[in-house]
């Protein structure tokens, strides 16, 4: 791709949305043929082509325009009928020229409709969009690419050289009447406005550089697009008076384009959100803690209990409530709206480290697997599982060995997870059934996996041997009636 085409490539999306069409740049290849490099659809309107067209290659006689505008070297508007439309589109194509020869095509593309209701606007914008258009095409225009994507809603306003308002669109017009604007602005001139209009549309033709700008504006936060445009002075109906920054010539007009977007309503929202999501995570960061104390009182408890069996139930009750607090400790860190899973089971296999296993059993734990986001909700329940299938592999993986070791296995399979805990102990008895079965984390396992994550829950002994496996696979989506964490 040339200099010339990289340069107007950079401009593309922000052109095509002013002109509600889809822009399509054709690098001109030998034999005549021209290759689509760089596709534009607009965001103000549905889009001629659904599908981006780069890497196309259109033959010689297959789309007159392009043809007749390379031939002719000018630009050349042509109605061409288009698949999926019931009406023909009207193609616009323009040269682009690099050291005197022709080297790409612009096509700008819209649907009849849009192009006679495009007739209708003012002559005045249109115009500007034909100085724009041609800007676009000499690579006149750096810095389009900076700037924010241009919106449906945003307001359009045109000012010339002499500092008056010649063009202001319906949505720029109730914008100003936020301001209490109320009268007409047309024909005014811009420093009669008590905004930042003045100061930017002088910073604009001066500069001569397209520049985006944010400020607050009374009580509203206003984003504007602001791109000084040169064009032919013979395009321009209205006088040149007074106010005038330094000339480019007496046969160049220029004037400013601004797009102004009313901001105020997002950014509040995003900080209304921004509050919520720290109130959440305070709330988070308090039930750990809660949770945390809790453990920490049935701790102490288990040290003065005599019996074996309460002691036991204890430690178990413990290691439960911090599973649990492990999601919320994630959630009082992080903003966003899913857990790594992954993460989860690394800690809690650090804590059952600490916690649960003898100094002098060296059983270790690990974790393999990818890492998968999911819901809080999912991720609670699952942390409760990885608790308890860990808490059975240590107590009945490993009866009559001082050694050993569980893997946890997390595996993403695309629309289902699977969980897997393996240890490499005794194994199971022969006659053991899941379904029979008196313990009571394998109770809470099979009633949370089947009822909350949906999913199955199966353990049996591996393949060489050494060992059990317990298998849980899941749907990651939720199902539609469950609530959000």
């Amino acid at each position: 791709m040339t200099d010339i085409l990289q340069a107007v490539a950079a401009g593309l999306p922000l052109f095509a949305d002013l002109n509600r069409a889809d822009v399509i740049l054709y690098e001109v290849q030998p034999g005549g043929s021209f290759l689509a490099i760089e596709h534009a659809r607009p965001h103000s309107v549905p889009p001629v082509h659904t599908v981006s067209l780069v890497g196309r290659q259109v033959s010689p006689g297959e789309q007159e325009a392009l043809d007749e505008a390379f031939a002719q070297e000018r630009p050349v508007i042509r109605p061409r009928e288009q698949q999926g439309f019931r009406s023909h589109i009207v193609q616009e194509a323009v040269p682009i020229f690099e050291q005197g020869r022709i080297v790409g095509v612009l096509s700008i593309e819209k649907s009849l409709i849009e192009f006679e209701r495009h007739l209708t606007r003012s002559w005045v914008f249109r115009r500007t969009l034909y100085d724009l258009r041609d800007m676009l095409v000499r690579g006149r225009l750096s810095g389009l690419q900076d700037m924010s994507p241009f919106r449906e809603t945003d307001g359009l306003m045109v000012v010339n050289e002499s500092g008056r308002i010649i063009y202001l669109s319906g949505l720029g017009t109730h914008l100003y009447r936020r301001l209490q604007y109320t009268e007409e602005l047309v024909g005014r001139h811009i420093e009669e406005l008590q905004t930042a209009d003045p100061e930017l549309v002088m910073r604009a033709f001066e500069q001569r550089l397209p520049f985006e700008d944010e400020r607050q504006e009374g009580d509203r936060i206003w984003i504007r697009k602001v791109i000084p445009i040169v064009g032919p002075r013979w395009r321009m109906r209205w006088p040149v008076r007074h106010w005038q920054p330094t000339p480019v010539g007496p046969w160049k007009r220029r004037v400013v384009l601004m797009a102004i977007h009313d901001a105020t309503s997002a950014r509040r929202k995003a900080e209304q959100q921004a509050v919520q999501r720290a109130m959440v995570q305070e709330i988070h960061h308090r039930v750990k803690n809660n949770l945390q104390t809790i453990a920490s009182l049935l701790r102490m408890q288990s040290r003065r209990v005599q019996d074996p069996q309460a002691r036991q139930i204890l430690q178990e009750s413990t290691n439960r409530i911090l599973s649990v607090a492990v999601v919320h400790e994630f959630l009082s860190q992080h903003e966003g709206i899913s857990i790594n899973l992954r993460d989860v089971a690394t800690r809690i296999t650090h804590q059952m480290q600490e916690s649960v296993i003898a100094r002098e059993q060296p059983i270790s734990f690990r974790v393999e697997g990818a890492s998968i986001f999911l819901a809080p909700q999912q991720t609670t329940i699952c942390a409760l599982v990885i608790n308890e299938l860990l808490l059975n592999a240590l107590e009945h993986g490993f009866e009559g060995r001082d050694q050993g070791e569980v893997v946890v296995v997390l595996e993403d399979e695309g629309h289902d997870v699977v969980l897997q805990v393996r240890d490499n102990g005794v194994g199971l008895p022969p006659d053991f059934d899941l379904e029979q079965s008196s313990s009571l984390g394998l109770q809470i396992v099979r009633t949370v996996v089947q009822q909350d994550l949906r999913g199955t829950f199966r353990l049996e002994n591996n393949a060489d041997g050494e060992g059990a496996t317990a298998f849980v696979r899941f749907p990651k989506a939720l199902p539609q009636h469950d609530d959000e964490f």
